[in-house]
């Protein structure tokens, strides 16, 4: 496929929309840690239940169960405020992670307390939201945390509730603590294993998706620069192209020339190839983001469409194109971007393939579709690999591989998508799939009514 396209007007606010989608994943990252907690807390909430049932039933040894259940009541209404929370479109903030550890800190805090302090073996657990802490906070909250939790340990040295062992004898006391201790080293590395590698893989989607955000900014930047230039050459331009009309009308009045039939078909010719010249420019403009207006016209799909091709097989009467239009004729506004993205398609087609080359659109459940297929030697398979990045161009051309970039973002800011690949046969084949909202009169109110006529079908 080809490379040359004017830049689409719809790049020059990709920027902004970049930074939207980047403030988004943030918040989605921080919906998910906060989800994590969420299982932690379950988690520690049946833990604490099995662990009231084994101790209190099996070992008989008693336990305060009235404020116990007072705290596992509070985990529990905790988790439940927390999934409120997340119901809710505001960004989920780093010191709300923060206020969530610290409650669950408290809470352990308050159940060592009153099953021994600092000598119950599943103290050990204060390791899991200082670990996670260290993850998911900066470094001053991070500290922070780890400040308030050794307050609460040191706390649980001076002030805790024994636990009567009494009923025990010394070997199977001894027993029962060593295996309390490996208890919680298993809880502890299996919860720190499991969290902290979802939560990594949480940050790492982020970070990933972020980059990428960063990068499409900075490749769609240089391509609204290239506008700018088009843009500005185009009005340069204009000015010689407007000084050459007027010479030429004036010499066509000229008695002189108007005597020679042969000067009068130069002229013609000149004045033709001045207007050709004209169009090129307004082109460019129309495509750079100026005279934007003007490209959008109340038409149909049919029309749009076949207007398109028409126009297109007048400017190349040596390729041989296969259109196959649809039926349907839905009202749409005649869209600039989706137009150039069309056209290109099929100059880069026709590059390739002149003998043969095809256009088939689909119209299914609002969602259009356009496949654009040619009998060329198709896409290389490293560029299929990073199919739609810029400069990505098996032409050897300097500055080359926008073509399809451009397609790409295009159907992008259109909210559809494009696909690339080679045919069974070989060949090029790239298929465009567009929402049929995002040309729906409906969403162009300023829009204005285009001139009928009649639809051209080329075969």
């Amino acid at each position: 496929m080809s490379d040359a396209m004017p830049v689409p007007d719809a790049l020059a606010a990709s920027f902004a929309d970049d930074l939207g989608s980047a403030a988004a994943d943030g918040d989605a990252s921080g919906s998910k840690n906060l989800l994590l907690l969420i299982q932690l807390r379950w988690i520690a909430v049946v833990g604490q239940i099995v662990t009231l049932a084994v101790v209190g039933a099996g070992l008989h040894v008693p336990l305060p169960v009235g404020p116990m259940a007072g705290v596992l009541l509070g985990l529990v209404l905790v988790n439940a405020g927390s999934l409120i929370r997340l119901s809710m479109p505001h960004p989920v903030r780093r010191g709300e992670l923060a206020l969530a550890l610290v409650l669950d800190v408290v809470a352990l805090t308050a159940q060592l307390g009153l099953t021994g302090g600092a000598a119950n073996p599943f103290a050990f657990l204060y390791l899991i939201p200082v670990t996670l802490a260290a993850v998911l906070l900066d470094a001053a909250a991070t500290w922070a945390l780890v400040a308030v939790t050794a307050l609460c340990f040191g706390g649980l040295t001076r002030i805790a509730l024994p636990l009567d062992f009494s009923g025990l004898p010394a070997p199977e006391l001894r027993a029962v603590q060593t295996a309390g201790l490996l208890i919680c080293f298993l809880l502890d590395a299996g919860l720190l294993v499991a969290f902290i590698t979802r939560v990594a893989r949480n940050l790492g989607e982020r970070d990933a998706r972020l980059a990428a955000l960063r990068q499409r900014a900075a490749e769609e930047d240089g391509i609204v620069r290239m506008g700018l230039l088009a843009s500005g050459a185009a009005h340069l331009l204009g000015t010689p192209l407007s000084t050459l009309s007027v010479i030429l009308g004036d010499w066509r009045r000229m008695p002189a020339l108007n005597a020679d039939p042969e000067l009068m078909g130069e002229l013609d010719v000149l004045e033709a190839e001045v207007r050709r010249c004209k169009a090129i420019l307004t082109g460019i403009l129309v495509s750079a983001g100026e005279a934007r207006g003007e490209g959008a016209a109340a038409t149909t799909l049919r029309r749009f469409l076949d207007g398109l091709v028409a126009g297109w097989c007048d400017a190349h009467p040596g390729a041989r194109l296969h259109y196959d239009g649809v039926a349907d004729d839905p009202a749409i506004v005649s869209d600039t971007a989706l137009k150039q993205v069309i056209l290109n398609l099929l100059d880069n087609a026709a590059e390739v393939s002149p003998e043969w080359l095809s256009l088939s659109v689909e119209l299914r459940s609002s969602v259009l579709q356009l496949r654009v297929e040619d009998r060329g030697p198709g896409f290389a398979s490293e560029i299929l690999a990073d199919i739609g990045a810029p400069y990505r161009s098996t032409k050897g051309r300097q500055g080359g591989g926008l073509g399809l970039f451009l397609v790409f973002n295009v159907a992008r800011k259109l909210g559809g998508r494009v696909t690339a690949g080679n045919g069974p046969a070989g060949g090029a084949v790239v298929t465009m799939t567009l929402p049929l909202a995002a040309l729906a009169v409906a969403d162009r109110p300023a829009a204005r009514s285009e001139a009928e006529r009649e639809p051209t079908h080329v075969g």
